[in-house]
């Protein structure tokens, strides 16, 4: 393991695994941590979950206590975004300063998309960041009127918690069915009916076409002609990777840094891990890159062991997981849903509130979705991670139902 300079870009959960691993697995040199966020690392998921409750405290933990840093010996540089790589030169820049290093760890995680139109208007807000999390909690406080764009995760998580409060709350979905993308069509209705039944305003296949107010949002017009009064909108509709100041590093930035199966990025020492990653799956036979907390987590650690040892280099091929939790509900997903050839409900069924559905891909179990039913979940993954034929699934559930 190499005793020399590592750099960790980017200070959310996959940068402090990074840190994390890279002490614990017995690296003696400097350690030097860069954020574009001021305040210490925090954990995200709570942001459009338990923050946005009336009856929690409103502010997030930190991963670690400050004192921590001091004892991973981690110089922070936070409050400062990275802003070109040198491959040649090994050299990350930092505004106008510039660090060497000898490892690197890239996870500048991805950046939310803003709602065209709306720049510059109080009120319409992404949620990615504490700040941002303040200011929509701070609205939902006051009791505002509530428009969400986007029904995927973050989407549907704010829409619950408005609806917590008693708000009224629109939800504008632009696809046919509230995470179409993350779980697909025959579930993602399922999703819209739990948001109607709980009293929020489901209205897919519309878009947004105008934003309105003087300093402040106050009208939103749709594509179906209607005119809602409005005083918060909450954008969730997708992410960007944050590989804008790697333009000029000569890295392959299509959709995120491409990496191997190490998670190395095409240069030696050079690893990436986060939502900034897309790996490439032997499992699922492509590139991926995955937005989650759990996957964030491993790569971060995975990332730094390579990135010091890259002569016992491991293969990152986990199987992607991700939960939600909305109004009585939990919601787990592990695996892929695009390229799929079948959903099958396989346990309950999607009008009720506990059922699992399973993804099929060929003669492979290649997902599976859980409301409210944990101990399926963790089974499927655990046949997903082990390459089951979809036959063995089948039956898994079935004997599950059985007893």
């Amino acid at each position: 393991m190499t005793a020399g300079h590592l750099v960790v870009v980017g200070a959310s959960l996959a940068g402090l695994r990074a840190v994390e691993s890279a002490r614990k697995s017995g690296h003696q040199g400097r350690i030097t941590l860069i954020g574009d966020e001021p305040h210490l690392p925090y954990d995200r998921p709570p942001l459009s979950k338990e923050f946005l409750a009336p009856e929690v405290d409103p502010e997030p933990s930190s991963h670690w206590a400050e004192g921590q840093f001091a004892d991973f010996e981690v110089d922070l540089c936070l409050g400062r975004r990275a802003s070109a790589l040198d491959t040649a030169e090994r050299r990350v820049a930092v505004g106008d300063d510039s660090l060497g290093f000898d490892a690197l760890v890239i996870a500048t995680g991805a950046a939310a998309r803003s709602l065209p139109g709306s720049e510059g208007l109080r009120g319409v807000h992404v949620l990615r960041t504490l700040d941002d999390a303040r200011a929509v909690r701070a609205a939902l406080d006051g009791g505002a009127r509530t428009l969400v764009v986007g029904g995927g995760f973050i989407g549907s998580e704010v829409a619950a918690a408005a609806r917590r409060r008693g708000l009224p709350v629109t939800l504008v979905e632009s696809l046919p069915t509230p995470l179409v993308r993350a779980v697909g069509a025959e579930v993602g209705s399922a999703v819209a009916r739990l948001h109607e039944e709980n009293g929020v305003d489901v209205r897919c296949g519309i878009t947004v076409t105008g934003v309105t107010g003087s300093d402040r949002v106050e009208q939103v017009d749709l594509s179906d002609g209607t005119m809602l009064d409005v005083d918060l909108v909450v954008v969730g509709i997708g992410a960007i990777p944050g590989t804008d100041w790697l333009r000029s590093s000569g890295l392959d930035v299509d959709n995120g840094i491409a990496c191997d199966e190490t998670l190395n990025v095409g240069v030696p020492g050079v690893y990436a891990a986060g939502d900034v990653a897309r790996w490439r799956s032997g499992r699922f036979g492509r590139s991926l890159r995955v937005e989650h907390w759990t996957s964030a987590a491993e790569q971060g650690a995975l990332a730094a062991r390579n990135a010091l040892d890259p002569a016992s280099a491991s293969h990152y091929d986990e199987v992607p997981y991700f939960w939600s939790d909305c109004y009585d509900r939990k919601m787990q997903f592990a695996g892929v849903a695009d390229g799929i050839d079948e959903v099958h409900v396989a346990a309950g069924d999607l009008e009720s509130a506990r059922f699992t559905a399973l993804y099929r891909k060929e003669d492979r179990i290649v997902g599976a979705f859980t409301m409210n039913s944990p101990g399926h979940s963790a089974k499927c993954q655990r046949l997903i991670g082990q390459q089951a034929s979809w036959q063995d699934a089948l039956d898994l559930l079935a004997r599950r139902r059985a007893r």
